[in-house]
């Protein structure tokens, strides 16, 4: 049977012991994803309280962080999603997105109403990646790809 969260503390609780033990035993995001089965942004995103993970994946990721039988049964639940409090977050890496959306989004969003028509990009049929690629000017850049199903609105 499928369960739902109403009450985020469950999940942040979890997400914390869930990283201290991925810390502790020297375990990457990757490692978790491989042992899931699925993308690294999707079973990071759970672990860290923002998704559901399949049964057999909320298990096995229980069982390579050595979690309990009740961890990975709360891996398993719906859970109450967003996970940054009202206002503007003061992590600063967290901060630079909302930075972006503040700067770009409605640049975003006119382009996107221009070739798609109105609508929304949906966070639900979703993928991200996260790529570090070499910069031609030295260093390094991030690459972020968003993915998101278009949805049009639909007058009723």
């Amino acid at each position: 049977m499928i369960h739902a969260q109403f009450d985020p503390t469950a999940r942040q609780n979890l997400a914390i012991a869930a990283v201290e033990a991925k810390t502790r035993k020297d375990l990457s995001w990757q490692q978790l994803a491989d042992a899931a089965g699925l993308s690294v942004a999707f079973v990071t995103a759970a672990v860290l309280g923002q998704h559901a993970l399949p049964a057999p994946a909320a298990t096995a990721v229980a069982e390579l962080l050595g979690l309990d039988e009740d961890a990975a049964m709360l891996l398993a639940t719906i859970p109450t999603r967003g996970s940054q409090p009202s206002g503007v977050p003061t992590d600063p890496t967290i901060y630079r997105f909302h930075e972006m959306l503040q700067v770009y989004g409605t640049t975003l969003k006119a382009l996107i109403h221009e070739q798609f028509g109105d609508g929304i990009i949906s966070a639900i049929n979703f993928k991200l990646d996260v790529k570090k690629v070499a910069d031609p000017e030295g260093g390094e850049r991030a690459v972020i790809t968003l993915d998101g199903k278009y949805l049009p609105t639909k007058p009723f």
